[in-house]
């Protein structure tokens, strides 16, 4: 039996693989089991390099095992990184692909709903119902244009003769607004007032006779 196997649980040859859950779920259970051991070497480390510290003057046999021993931890810490890292990547690959199962498993069941919608469905018969939906349509609204037509009652007029009765009154009106004008000749006018001018200063007759007297003077001295 493979790593992977024994790691899942698998059976033989015949059985049956684990689904991508139960491996997500595996993985997560190894992740925690490494994480532990990685904070554990960390914890062996430090106390090896506390002993070295410890036994590096007086004991210098005992502080180069205790490094040996820290080498060690160290380098089952770097594989145990490495390890991690590999089993997070198949952890999130399998994460995704369980969820394209999922996606494509729920694709596949709303195309089979919507083949079933349309298994009772003729192209032949929708064309047919939208040509009749159209006729209805055109039908209604040939009905709404015929009720909506003012209706005369069989009457009809010429709009010739309409207009020709409009000129008709008002030129009717016309010539009445100018007998209305005409009439205002017999108006009587405001009588004048019976109260007399007031007569021209003295002054000014004076004025006229002194320069009526200059005439007649230098008429006499031309002569």
């Amino acid at each position: 039996m493979s790593v992977f196997g024994k790691l899942f649980g698998g059976g033989g040859k015949g059985g049956k693989g684990p689904s991508a859950q139960e491996a997500i779920q595996k993985l997560g259970e190894t992740e925690e089991m490494l994480t532990k051991k990685q904070e554990f070497l960390e914890k062996k480390i430090d106390q090896e390099l506390i002993t070295a510290k410890k036994n590096g003057t007086k004991n210098k046999r005992a502080a180069l095992q205790a490094l040996k021993r820290k080498k060690r931890y160290e380098k089952q810490l770097t594989q145990i990184d490495g390890t991690l890292s590999t089993i997070e990547f198949q952890r999130e690959a399998l994460e995704n692909a369980n969820t394209n199962t999922e996606v494509l498993k729920n694709m596949g069941f709303a195309a089979k709903a919507m083949k079933a919608a349309h298994e009772n469905m003729d192209i032949d018969k929708v064309d047919d119902l939208m040509q009749d939906i159209t006729e209805q349509q055109e039908l209604a609204q040939e009905i709404s244009d015929a009720i909506s037509k003012p209706v005369g009652f069989g009457e009809e007029f010429d709009e010739d003769e309409l207009l020709a009765e409009l000129d008709e009154l008002e030129q009717e009106e016309l010539d009445k607004n100018l007998l209305e004008i005409g009439g205002t000749e017999n108006v009587p006018l405001p009588n004048v007032p019976s109260t007399s001018l007031p007569s021209r200063p003295a002054k000014k007759e004076d004025e006229d006779e002194h320069d009526m007297e200059d005439l007649q003077r230098w008429a006499m001295a031309a002569n």
